[in-house]
């Protein structure tokens, strides 16, 4: 069983985003173990690419500064095999296919076994240009984590059925951002990814208060947060994680009351 199946054992997962090295990977790392001590129970790592085009300006912007700060794949792979000496959640890397391809996917994928990445998320490879990549992932057990969109439709139970380690529904059209409100029906979504699959389910793009965290953790198994966080970090700098911990403990209140 995957190791991502912990995250959503204790109720329902809060799942915060982190673009390694903004300001700078010291402060990703102290980031990452302040909302871990807060009750994150999976972390995704940003890896920075200089187009990436599921973002919105908070998460680009994120990019562009780990980028000019020198930020590159070699020095974020030592920095998650350091951050695993006291880091025991799940962990997953989410970046571009192009990373990926440009590094070797192969020894990219080895690499994230070595260091403890547990799944990889590429949201610019839809579900069938993903074989290229499936058969690399299941070789080193890395989960190759699917998404799905408002727009799916037909594809949801076909993309639902071979899911690992979670699935990633996207909550609303459009890049990753702040919303005021999410319309979109994910209920009915949801309805059909459990009719054919029991991998867990997490919703992102646009949550940011406690509120709308609430609201969608009664419809899915988790809740996933990035541009709210990337802010904090944009506002705060090297003093960014200890609002980031305030900021996860009150998000994972919202969704698990008993926490």
């Amino acid at each position: 069983m995957s190791k991502i199946s912990q995250a959503f054992k204790n109720g329902k997962a809060f799942i915060p985003f982190i673009t390694c090295g903004d300001p700078d990977l010291e402060t990703t790392a102290k980031a990452v173990k302040e909302a871990v001590k807060n009750g994150a129970d999976l972390i995704e790592l940003g890896i920075p690419f200089s187009d990436p085009t599921a973002e919105g300006p908070v998460i680009q912007g994120a990019n562009i500064r780990a980028l000019a700060g020198g930020v590159n794949t070699n020095k974020i792979f030592e920095f998650v095999k350091d951050l695993r000496k006291d880091v025991t959640i799940p962990l997953v890397f989410m970046t571009y296919a192009n990373v990926v391809f440009s590094y070797g996917a192969e020894k990219f994928i080895s690499i994230c076994q070595e260091i403890g990445i547990d799944g990889l998320i590429l949201p610019d490879i839809p579900f069938e240009e993903k074989d290229e990549f499936i058969s690399i992932c299941h070789k080193y057990d890395v989960d190759l984590i699917s998404l799905i969109a408002p727009t799916s439709d037909e594809r949801i139970g076909m993309i639902a059925k071979e899911a690992e380690g979670f699935i990633y529904l996207v909550s609303s059209l459009g890049v990753t951002g702040v919303r005021k409100e999410i319309t979109t029906d994910l209920k009915a979504i949801v309805s059909v990814i459990r009719e054919n699959t029991n991998v867990p389910c997490a919703i992102g793009f646009g949550i940011s208060t406690p509120e709308q965290a609430a609201q969608m953790s009664e419809i899915a198994d988790g809740v996933i947060v990035g541009s709210a966080i990337v802010k904090i970090l944009e506002k705060h700098g090297k003093q960014a994680p200890e609002y980031v911990g305030e900021y996860v403990k009150t998000m994972k209140e919202a969704i698990s009351p008993a926490f």
